[in-house]
């Protein structure tokens, strides 16, 4: 007992120091303690403004009462226009809170500290920044707003996501999928991190693994959509899954410099289309997949795989398991993927409200990292994002810097070299 006592000791006291030695590890624990004593100051002196609070608990209101017809749910901002999992997560905050902000400013003050803890653990796991720019993370008056001033709900949208990023980094690529799911079902932009992911997906697992695991995040969509599916499914998956609204031109922080006809007009909205999926492409066939030869070569020898995968013959099939054991995909080539995928649907996007900074800022610090610019670069396109974001209202000078801003970093994460993408460098055809 005594001598396992002692083994015990050792073992925690090796811990201790192991942490003690990492720099990025001692930073970010506070950082943690730091952002949530700004975040109580915040709660505590700055006024909250309203926006869509109210909104909110009308719409859960309607819901609490037994309405299921979604184009009946409605807010003093106009109708509700989120997935089912939006309608549980306020319906949850506002039984804890009672509907009331003050207590709501509480839960989001402590949802802001979950989410920097999280993304810490993302950026400590990969190791891209040095250890005094993760205080980055925690450097944006815009998103200390979003979160604790605001109370909207891509905040818990984009924890979420994080959270299914942190579980596929660790290699939890089935948990991921299921937070990822929960992600989408609070706020459709997650789905601009889904061509990213399907890819890495085909990358880690087999056709099977693959199945399962979007067969759950599935499961998920269907299980918090039956009550409104069974009752009124027309009306949820039009309002709920609408991929064609248009944003209101003032509220837009980037674009701002096109002419409203423009704007609003079909055409714009498709150039904008065709534009997203010509980076997302050129990216997966230069960038993400230049270690397997390019995007086509790659998913030719994924078609080649499942064929071997529903071969009648034993012996192929166990050759390719054994060709899938040896892709473990890097930390630092998932979260790069992701973040980079991300981003070229915010640059393309036709309208980013000012709330929307939720859903790219915290990859800012690690895409400027990705590029090969000196310091003194990265840290000016920071301040000049940042600063953009700040502007109330937006103007055409702001949009047009915004734009120019995120083509700058686009061009250094497209000018960097493609890291490896496998744990292990052994690879077979």
């Amino acid at each position: 007992m005594a001598a396992e006592s002692t083994t015990q000791r050792h073992t925690s006291e090796g811990m201790a120091a192991k942490i003690f030695r990492n720099p990025n590890l001692v930073f970010s624990f506070a950082l943690i303690a730091a952002d949530a004593l700004f975040i109580a100051l915040i709660i505590a002196y700055v006024p909250y403004t309203k926006i869509d609070w109210d909104a909110y608990m009308s719409q859960v209101i309607g819901f609490l009462g037994g309405e299921r017809d979604y184009k009946n749910l409605k807010g003093d901002t106009g109708p509700l226009v989120y997935p089912a999992g939006f309608l549980y997560v306020y319906a949850a905050i506002r039984y804890v809170t009672g509907g009331e902000v003050y207590p709501a400013q509480i839960l989001f003050g402590l949802l802001y500290i979950i989410n920097l803890a999280i993304l810490l653990t993302i950026y400590v796991k990969t190791n891209v920044l040095p250890w005094w720019a993760l205080s980055l993370l925690c450097l944006s008056k815009r998103l200390h707003s979003i979160f604790v001033l605001r109370l909207f709900n891509d905040c818990f949208a984009m924890l979420l996501l994080h959270a299914s990023l942190a579980s596929i980094i660790f290699q939890r690529w089935h948990l991921g999928l299921i937070i990822f799911s929960g992600a989408v079902s609070i706020k459709m932009n997650v789905l601009l991190y889904a061509p990213p992911l399907l890819l890495l997906m085909l990358k880690a697992m087999d056709i099977s693994g693959v199945i399962s695991a979007l067969a759950g995040a599935a499961l998920v969509q269907i299980l918090l959509a039956l009550p409104f599916v069974i009752s009124y499914p027309l009306s949820y998956i039009s309002r709920a899954f609408n991929l064609g609204r248009v944003f209101i031109h003032f509220w837009s922080v980037n674009f701002k410099f096109v002419p409203e006809p423009i704007f609003v007009s079909k055409s714009f909205a498709v150039s904008l289309l065709i534009a997203h999926l010509i980076l997302l492409m050129a990216f997966a066939h230069y960038k993400w997949c230049k270690h397997e030869g390019g995007l086509l070569k790659f998913l030719h020898s994924v078609l080649v795989s499942i064929k071997l995968r529903f071969s009648s013959s034993t012996s192929l099939k166990k050759s390719n398991n054994g060709d899938k054991s040896l892709k473990i995909l890097k930390a630092e080539h998932i979260v790069t993927t992701m973040f980079v995928g991300n981003f070229i649907g915010v640059i393309c996007a036709r309208s980013l409200h000012y709330q929307f900074y939720s859903w790219y800022f915290y990859s800012l610090p690690y895409l400027l990292w990705k590029t090969q610019y000196p310091t003194l670069l990265r840290l000016i396109l920071f301040i000049g994002v940042e600063f953009c974001w700040n502007i109330f209202p937006s103007n055409a000078y702001s949009s047009v810097l915004l734009l120019c801003l995120h083509l700058a970093i686009l061009f250094g994460l497209w000018a960097a070299p493609s890291e490896l993408p496998y744990v292990s460098n052994k690879r077979t055809d």
